[in-house]
């Protein structure tokens, strides 16, 4: 049986806190002076790897961040850096760089998606890849931990990460 990183995070995750016992079991999104935890954390996301309109001598991919209610709103900025390509839990060797304007802010939360692109040139040699891994970056650095996406695409030497956007 085969489990990916991610699984196994939420898995670890869920016995931990039920091992805790009952002042972890109070896991409501809201925290104790009433202001709602951050959507940017990575625990607090989810991603969702999708095709895009390819361009010229470049396949697209549109990674889109949702969070569900009982989150609060926080600003992202530039792209994601640390990305990392898996498939089927192993790691590929390839690394991508970023392209595009790195310092607009967008606002993300509930009812606030973010999207960015992951673009790959067609001339190169593909490798097939069902998730990535990243860290997202806030206007004034990084958001502490690691984000996941799901979904199938190809990646290549020569792979670029756009910044975030607004929107799905």
């Amino acid at each position: 049986m085969h489990i990916n990183r991610r699984t196994a995070a939420i898995t670890l995750t869920a016995m931990l806190l039920a091992a805790a016992g009952p002042t972890a079991a109070q896991a409501s999104p809201a925290t104790e002076s009433g202001a709602a935890p951050s959507a940017c954390r990575p625990a607090n996301h989810t991603a969702k790897i999708t095709d895009a309109p390819a361009s010229a001598g470049h396949h697209h991919y549109r990674v889109t961040l949702t969070a569900p209610r009982g989150y609060g709103p926080c600003e992202l900025a530039g792209s994601p850096t640390d990305v990392r390509f898996s498939d089927h839990g192993s790691q590929t060797r390839l690394t991508a760089g970023r392209y595009g304007d790195q310092h607009t802010a967008v606002t993300f939360g509930p009812g606030h998606p973010v999207h960015f692109d992951i673009q790959v040139p067609n001339d190169a040699r593909q490798v097939s890849a069902d998730e990535a891994s990243f860290t997202l970056q806030a206007p004034d650095g990084q958001i502490p931990g690691t984000s996941f996406a799901e979904g199938t695409l190809k990646v290549a030497t020569g792979t670029l990460i756009g910044p975030l956007l607004q929107g799905a």
